[in-house]
């Protein structure tokens, strides 16, 4: 089993690589919400990486 800390940054890298494919999907095809949601996705995804590594400092 994981750690919360390693689980919170696997997931959160997760969601930087998800939305830059969105992003990059949205600006090939000219569609701004799509790219709306790929920049979204990748702001969760790097505080949930954050988050997980103020965890992994703390002991979590």
């Amino acid at each position: 089993m994981m750690k919360p800390s390693t689980n919170d940054r696997a997931k959160g890298t997760l969601h930087v690589v998800k939305g830059a494919i969105k992003q990059k999907a949205g600006e090939l095809t000219n569609n701004p919400k799509l790219t709306a949601e790929g920049k979204a996705e990748k702001c969760v995804g790097k505080v949930q990486n954050c988050i997980g590594k103020i965890e992994k400092s703390a002991g979590v």
